[in-house]
């Protein structure tokens, strides 16, 4: 393979402008004399920093009188907007959580196999059990049927499938306990009975309150809030009912129910005071709180409103908007302060949600950012020009680093450029360029030397034909019986070989300072004192055809244990004047050197077939030596293919 070289680009200096104002000619008038003559006006020159400070200067004035002029009549507006987007957000989290639980209970009620009891239990336990691991709105989830059988499957306060049987006079309980809901168990396992425990209460599922009011609505209800037997918790149950028939054929009249503790709700009407100011509550039909974001922790009896939410209620209900269906925004005092109220009912519940927040805490800030914005429009308007400046930056900057990059890129340097980003389009776009020309050149630079033409520039060459006498070592290599290996297996995997081999070789050369003049086929040749002066050539050339050697044996062995066939690599070494330069057309050139040293060192390459060595340097190359390294000297002078005089060669010992 050639490599290609392009020319220089042309040095581009800065040109530097003058402005030059000529007085014109005075008109010929009487009192020319006592009046100086008309002076040409100067042109206006401005640049971006001016342009940017007088637009920011004109946009500060008219944005600060218009923003006072019209602050002061939105800001109750924004402050009532946001004050009702937070319990607006708050109630859709509360519905959404509801409407979950009722999900989930009516897919168990719509189950055609469900039963709390006989043949088809266990397929009901596993139907209540996989709808509590999806629902975690619920904390329990049960069915019973009005002979006081009752299944149910509890997440708190342990999960289990809890069996409930009505006899005379008392119920006999069996508790099935199971694997924490989260474990990392799979969902045989998490379903399976850790242990069971059997016991007697006076539990009877047809006196709850949720099972009496499903069969008296004859329809989906939510309880009013009462403590839960198994979690001793104030909670909701959600219940519906289900009419099914036995396999004789008689009716059988059940309640599915789903179990929300107040604690769950807790959590959303905290949510308001988390994302916003003030506080909201949850309340009851009959007015008892349900929950409430100015108490912490988890309410586990019902009371009345008291304090802030004490008045607002108390005013609610003389207002009679108290259980309203529909939303209302109203304002209260309460010790000195006042209030602004959202309030919503939830309907499925008859529960009502209500915020307040002090009304200074509201709009006391935006209101006090309209006093300060006229107190701060003189330091705006001083700081504009400085800022106007500073924005110029924003292009200025940017563009002196591209032509930085830029300049970084005609030299060649295409390792970690850097990106110039910017909020400019058109500066995005030359960054872009830029980049997309340095990744072409880099991928350009596969072909071709760039170090190469790095020194050729640097040391002032012209990239075009030339050539100069240099003293160099040029080295040979070769790989044995190529062409039988290339025939035996198959084509990507020659190609796999030959890069790992050519990666291999190529770094070795580089740490002992060889440039690689060409690949021919599977050989290489390397030049040593070109295109740059390098001390003490011979050596380094030896060391590396050593090192190359050590190498590949490694390589060989890996090759080996994959079953891959060996390299063994041919190396010839001879040292003399060349001709060294830029080669070739003038629009495709190739950096190279000829002359009879190259095919000599060549020649001595071919040598080691018939003389079954491995790495041969000729009497020049191991005169420069001077006994650094171990060697051998073919005792009879070798015939070298196409010349007619025989050479001394010596053989490079590992």
């Amino acid at each position: 393979m050639y490599k290609e070289s392009s020319g220089p680009p042309d040095a581009a200096g800065r040109p530097s402008f003058a402005h030059v104002t000529t007085p014109l000619p005075p008109s010929p008038s009487p009192s020319s004399a006592e009046i100086p003559p008309p002076r040409r006006p100067r042109r206006f020159r401005v640049d971006v920093g001016s342009i940017v400070s007088a637009v920011a200067l004109a946009q500060s004035l008219l944005l600060v009188t218009l923003g006072y002029w019209g602050s002061q009549r939105l800001v109750t507006t924004i402050g009532t907007s946001a004050h009702k987007s937070n319990h607006d957000r708050t109630e859709d989290k509360v519905l959404a959580f509801l409407a979950k639980a009722e999900s989930a209970v009516g897919a168990i009620g719509s189950s055609p196999s469900l039963t709390p009891a006989g043949e088809n239990v266990d397929r009901t336990a596993e139907l209540l059990w996989t709808l509590l691991q999806q629902s975690p709105e619920l904390d329990s989830v049960y069915v019973a049927n009005v002979e006081g059988k009752m299944l149910m499957a509890l997440r708190y306060p342990v999960p289990a499938i809890r069996h409930i049987a009505r006899g005379d006079g008392f119920t006999t309980e069996t508790w099935q306990y199971k694997l924490p809901l989260g474990s990392e168990a799979d969902v045989q396992q998490r379903f399976a009975t850790q242990r069971v425990e059997a016991y007697r209460s006076n539990y009877n599922p047809t006196q709850r309150s949720w099972f009496v009011q499903a069969r008296k609505t004859q329809g989906p209800v939510w309880t009013v809030p009462y403590v839960f037997a198994a979690a001793q918790e104030l909670g909701v149950t959600y219940a519906l009912p289900s009419q099914r028939r036995q396999a004789e054929g008689s009716p059988q009249a059940m309640v599915v129910a789903g179990d929300v503790s107040l604690g769950r709700l807790s959590e959303f009407v905290r949510l308001f005071s988390r994302n916003g100011n003030g506080n909201s509550a949850l309340l009851s039909a009959d007015h008892k709180v349900l929950a409430r974001s100015d108490m912490p922790g988890v309410l586990h009896t019902l009371e009345a409103p008291t304090g802030a939410l004490g008045a607002l209620n108390a005013q609610m209900v003389a207002d009679g908007i108290a259980g309203s269906g529909s939303d209302k925004a109203f304002a209260f005092s309460h010790e000195g302060r006042r209030y602004l109220v959202q309030a919503s009912r939830i309907p499925a519940t008859g529960w009502q949600l209500v915020s307040w927040v002090p009304e200074d805490v509201l709009l006391g800030g935006l209101r006090r950012a309209v006093a300060w914005s006229l107190l701060l429009a003189l330091v705006f308007l001083g700081l504009a020009l400085y800022m106007s400046l500073k924005l110029s930056k924003l292009v200025t900057a940017p563009v002196e680093n591209l032509s930085r990059i830029a300049h970084r890129i005609g030299r060649l340097e295409l390792d970690d450029l850097p990106r110039e980003p910017s909020r400019v389009l058109e500066i995005q776009h030359l960054d872009q360029a830029l980049d997309d020309s340095a990744r072409s050149l880099k991928a350009f630079s596969k072909f071709v030397p760039v170090d190469v033409i790095n020194q050729l520039v640097a040391q002032g060459h012209a990239l075009a034909p030339n050539g100069s006498p240099r003293q160099v070592t040029v080295m040979f290599t070769d790989v044995e019986g190529f062409t039988s290996i290339s025939e035996s297996i198959a084509a990507d995997v020659l190609v796999r070989q030959l890069t790992d081999y050519f990666n291999l070789a190529a770094a070795v050369f580089a740490r002992h300072g060889g440039v690689i003049d060409k690949f021919i086929g599977d050989g290489i040749m390397v030049l040593w004192g070109a295109p740059a002066d390098l001390e003490d050539a011979e050596y380094k050339a030896c060391r590396a055809a050593l090192e190359l050697h050590a190498e590949m044996h490694q390589l060989n062995r890996q090759w080996a244990e994959q079953g891959l066939p060996e390299f063994r690599t041919h190396i010839g070494i001879h040292t003399g004047v060349v001709v060294a330069g830029v080669l070739g057309s003038n629009d495709r050139l190739s950096y190279t050197a000829f002359g009879d040293v190259v095919n000599v060192a060549s020649r001595i390459e071919g040598a080691n077939r018939q003389l079954g060595t491995r790495m041969l340097i000729s009497e020049v190359t191991y005169a420069a030596l001077n006994g650094r390294l171990a060697t051998r000297r073919i005792e009879e002078l070798v015939e070298l293919r196409g010349r007619q005089t025989r050479m001394v060669l010596h053989e490079l010992l590992t």
